[in-house]
């Protein structure tokens, strides 16, 4: 059951990942790019369109993850304590804070995308994005490094 968790957790992940990476750039790359070139090809996709997807699946990865940490905190950290792994559960600790935090911000990043392109809450969005894209890809390395120290079942 755990493994099958793990692996639909990582999976959101995934998805989540490449959905606020995506976006990330786009909103950081300028709107001057060449249409026929891959960064232009690249930036015609809408952002927003992104929003609702992204505060979806960061929720269904926390809760997925809330879930799974059940059987880490269980199974596997006691592991990682008698190896003295104590950088990578230190990692893993801070990646938890990130994740709430993340939680907390998501209200005010979806606020900003229903917000008209150009408004003044343009800087304020990137910011966010930017925020939330950093948890992201920390949460994402940082579970993948811990499962390959000692993984399920291990």
């Amino acid at each position: 059951m755990a493994t099958t968790l793990l692996i639909i957790h990582r999976l959101v992940a995934v998805a989540l990942l490449g959905a606020t990476t995506h976006q990330t750039l786009a909103t950081w790359i300028p709107t001057r790019t060449r249409p026929d070139s891959f960064v232009g090809r690249f930036r015609t996709v809408p952002s927003a369109a992104f929003a609702n997807a992204i505060v979806l699946l960061y929720v269904a990865s926390a809760l997925l993850g809330a879930v799974v940490y059940l059987y880490f905190r269980v199974d596997v950290r006691p592991g990682l304590e008698r190896g003295g792994h104590w950088p990578a559960l230190g990692f893993f600790d801070i990646k938890e804070h990130f994740v709430a935090i993340g939680l907390a911000l998501l209200p005010a990043y979806w606020i900003c995308w229903q917000q008209p392109r150009g408004s003044e809450l343009a800087p304020t969005r990137a910011a966010l994005t930017t925020i939330l894209s950093c948890i992201v890809w920390w949460s994402f390395l940082v579970g993948h490094i811990v499962n390959n120290i000692r993984g399920f079942g291990a």
